[in-house]
């Protein structure tokens, strides 16, 4: 813990001006982001006696070894900045906000050629329009069945779509009158996409001119005595009707607004908003808010910019209903009113229907707190307590916040690869997840004929091999030494602003299950100041480097020999703060470096049920690699890697010669009667084929880096 008097800036060095500041840690890395109308008092608030500062407040200031800040002119700018720093370093003393749920919505692809109605979650696309969020996405497709009558647009994915515009024969939905089949040109393009934004304009809450427009339509049809057509538009009129039915009426039709409630304790607090368009509420969503160390004008506004902060023009309404108002509100209003276009009020409802709608609002809020304390019942004590058994059963002098697991998968010894997760304060940090190829003796700088053969490579040596890389680049990022050329595999000293070093040997390529990848804590964007250049922080790029935090605690799946194979690693390096525990599945026993005796924790455990769950976490995450590697080496071809030999012209010389085996003893002449093949080319697939050895997935020998 540091103390806040060795990094408190002087009071005449703060200024006065409006600005953003962030605090760090002994790491560089940032911890918290705030803004403020004046810096100097804000800042100079951190420093008073701690034992009058918010519990979370001190945890705060004494995990931090440094602040900085920057100035800004407005107060607009300052919370712009404060939230792309948010979504930028990912603090983990700034409030986060949890959606209790992934919310579907009913989009319509206004960006393509036929545009396409049906749903979709997660993050936003361009050129998408988005209606909802709904609670369920069986009432995005009742409510879409029953007006594709009134509106067929397209809803069909492209390979149906594609299908069907070859074969000439529109799909089910085609002929039943739910879609006008675009694809086999009932309708042209423009006429679709009228049709499209027809419906587009219904769910945004134009209903009164379609439903008039199809009485209307279905008068003049019955006094041409055309009782056909004016019985279909009955039944239109009729699904318009029931779709409008679903969608509860709470306040006038001119009304567009978002109310938003939330319902707190000590540690936490719920937040629910009701999205109403056209008096009507079109979607609900709900999130779990860790409260720390803010009042609840804070939270209103933290909340504002992470609904609103990417949000669309159209996703802003004209009234956004609060239950107390934000910290600045001038400012989150121009804001909202700059990113909506049009002026955009941001009030707390005193009385009348959008009072009661609040209230509804709220009671909602409250049973979603109810809820979540219910489901995690005792889950921050519990995280707490197994933090703290460990550090009482491992002997360590504090309580291990982070924490890496590793795992070594193989079948037989080959197509070794290592996984690495990271949990943090008690809890899973995907984000940081990381894994190897384990290349075994051709690690290192070999690029000599035998580099990309085959290696076979025990436990124990692989897990040798992974702990010397990641530390190694922990020691060279936290150091600020040369960094790796991925494209020559040499140190080209100070950093090239990528934060890769000679060491930077982990694949950063997504899995199958989503939940690897590069780190979003600060590994991208530019926050416009000069930051610091100390501890991992890249002094080009201002960046901070990847690997360059410690871990307080490193669990390896295995026992005795995989534990002291670690340990040998951490002394050869010169190591000495992290610790070091394996964990036998047999019997689930914690292995020290060096002692004969495992340590036994209760099987009720808290502490053992984190490491537990850690153990597995890196076991599924290294088998899922490994799979992966596994199928693309099964399915490679020998003729794969030849440049400039893609797929169909590897299916002409197949067709040509019958086989690889025929192909293999061919010379350049007899390549060159294959259409397509001229000399230069012939001579790269017998030059590939007189090796004779399938190519591997193209990686970065000295780092074992999976490469694109």
């Amino acid at each position: 813990m540091a103390d806040p008097t060795t990094y408190r800036p002087k009071p005449g060095e703060i200024p006065t001006d409006p600005g953003v500041y962030r605090f760090r840690d002994s790491h560089g890395r940032v911890i918290y982001v705030g803004k403020a109308k004046s810096l100097r008092p804000r800042l100079s608030s951190y420093f008073q006696d701690i034992t009058a500062l918010h519990p979370r407040t001190a945890t705060m200031v004494t995990t931090a070894s440094s602040v900085e800040w920057t100035v800004v002119r407005t107060e607009v700018e300052a919370l712009q900045l404060e939230y792309s720093w948010i979504k930028e370093f990912d603090p983990r003393f700034n409030v986060k906000y949890r959606d209790d749920k992934s919310y579907p919505f009913l989009a319509v692809t206004m960006g393509e050629e036929f545009p396409r109605a049906q749903v979709m979650r997660g993050a936003k696309r361009k050129g998408t329009r988005y209606f909802g969020p709904y609670g369920h996405a069986w009432a995005i497709r009742e409510t879409l069945d029953l007006l594709l009558r009134v509106f067929p647009v397209r809803t069909c994915s492209s390979g149906v779509f594609k299908r069907a515009a070859a074969s000439g024969r529109p799909c089910l939905l085609g002929y039943i009158d739910k879609c006008s089949a675009p694809c086999v040109g009932r309708v042209t393009p423009d006429e679709h996409r009228a049709i499209a934004e027809d419906f587009c304009d219904f769910m945004a809450g134009n209903t009164t001119r379609f439903a008039k427009r199809l009485e209307t339509r279905m008068k003049e049809a019955a006094a041409e005595l055309d009782f056909e057509q004016a019985a279909r538009l009955r039944d239109d009129i009729g699904a318009l009707t029931k779709a409008l039915e679903k969608q509860a009426v709470v306040l006038g039709d001119a009304t567009d607004a978002d109310v938003f409630a939330l319902a707190d304790d000590d540690l936490e607090a719920a937040v629910q908003v009701f999205h109403v368009r056209g008096g009507r509420i079109r979607g609900q969503r709900g999130w779990v808010v860790e409260k720390e160390s803010e009042d609840l004008p804070s939270l209103v506004e933290h909340l504002l910019q992470q609904v609103y902060g990417d949000a669309d023009r159209d996703a802003v309404p004209r009234e956004v209903l609060v239950p107390t108002p934000p910290a600045d509100l001038d400012a989150v209003t121009e804001w909202l009113s700059d990113v909506r276009g049009s002026a955009v009020s941001v009030r707390v409802p005193q009385r009348g229907d959008k009072r009661t709608l609040m209230e509804t609002v709220r009671r909602n809020a409250e049973q979603s707190l109810t809820r979540h304390k219910v489901a995690r019942a005792g889950d921050l004590t519990l995280r707490s307590k197994a933090l703290q058994e460990l550090q009482d059963y491992l002997g360590l002098d504090d309580a291990p916040l982070r924490i890496e697991c590793y795992d070594v998968s193989h079948v037989q010894g080959t197509n070794v690869v290592a996984s690495m997760v990271v949990f943090e304060d008690g809890l899973a940090r995907k984000s940081e997840y990381r894994r190897f190829i384990v290349r075994g003796a051709t690690s290192g700088a070999d690029d000599g004929p035998d580099a990309d053969a085959p290696v076979t490579v025990d436990d124990t040596a692989a897990m040798r091999e992974v702990l010397t890389r990641r530390f190694r680049r922990y020691l060279e990022d936290a150091e600020g030494t040369g960094d790796l050329d991925l494209s020559t595999g040499v140190v080209s000293g100070p950093s090239d602003g990528a934060g890769q070093s000679v060491s930077g040997d982990v694949s950063s390529d997504e899995s199958d299950d989503g939940d690897s990848g590069e780190s979003d804590d600060g590994d991208s964007g530019d926050d416009g100041d000069a930051r610091s250049t100390s501890g991992p922080i890249d002094p080009e790029t201002g960046r901070p480097r990847r690997f360059a935090y410690p871990p307080s605690l490193v669990v390896v799946d295995g026992g005795l020999p995989q534990v002291n194979a670690a340990q040998a690693v951490l002394d050869e390096l010169g190591i000495e703060e992290v610790a070091l525990v394996g964990l036998a599945k047999r019997l689930e026993e914690v292995w020290l470096p060096r002692d004969d005796h495992p340590v036994i924790l209760p099987r009720t455990s808290e502490g053992l049920y984190l490491l537990q769950r850690l153990r597995d976490e890196a076991h599924r995450f290294a088998i899922t690699f490994h799979r992966q590697r596994r199928s693309k080496a099964m399915t490679a071809s020998q003729l794969d890697g030849i440049p400039g030999l893609g797929s169909s012209r590897q299916k002409a010389l197949l067709r040509h010669f019958g086989s690889v085996k025929r192909l293999r003893v061919a010379d350049v002449s007899d390549i060159m009667a294959v259409p397509g093949f001229g000399r230069s080319l012939a001579s790269a697939v017998v030059n590939h084929l007189a090796g004779g050895a399938p190519q591997e997935p193209a990686v970065n020998l000295t780092t074992g880096e999976v490469l694109e």
